[in-house]
């Protein structure tokens, strides 16, 4: 998984700083590896860590993050974005809380199954992630109360 020292390495590669503001975003990220984080979430917690942090600086800095591979960026409902660092230590799918955001991984990649049906067509994958929405038992046990 990315950590603040490979963050700064990718960022010196890429042209860029591990400002204050960068690295608590990243901070935060770490903090809460297994679930998906929205940017108000990522801004309220940032700004603890460094409070002279505003809201279009996090918007700004996680695009760069995705862009640069340091976080993966879902959308949960069509509507908001929520982010993960990058684990880059393996390549995996994710469960996803639609109501706390909370992930659960896939060790195992399904495309192997759906490649053979993919390669008959005229398209070429290349690139893929593959995430399954739903509730975890927390929120679902919420939700019939």
């Amino acid at each position: 998984m990315v950590n603040i020292n490979s963050a700064e390495k990718i960022f010196k590669e890429k042209g860029f700083k591990l400002t204050n503001q960068r690295k608590a975003i990243i901070e935060v990220l770490l903090e809460h590896r297994d679930q998906f984080l929205s940017v108000e979430e990522i801004f309220l917690k940032s700004k603890e860590k460094y409070p002279q942090t505003n809201l279009s600086t996090i918007y700004r800095n996680l695009e760069m993050m995705e862009k640069t591979d340091i976080v993966h960026k879902t959308t949960v409902n069509g509507t908001s974005s929520y982010y993960q660092l990058i684990c880059d230590e393996c390549h995996h799918h994710h469960v996803i809380c639609k109501n706390c955001g909370k992930t659960g991984v896939i060790d195992f990649c399904p495309m192997d199954s759906i490649s053979s049906i993919i390669s008959n067509s005229d398209f070429i994958v290349t690139d893929h992630k593959i995430e399954l929405y739903g509730y975890c038992k927390n929120c679902a046990k919420k939700a019939e109360k």
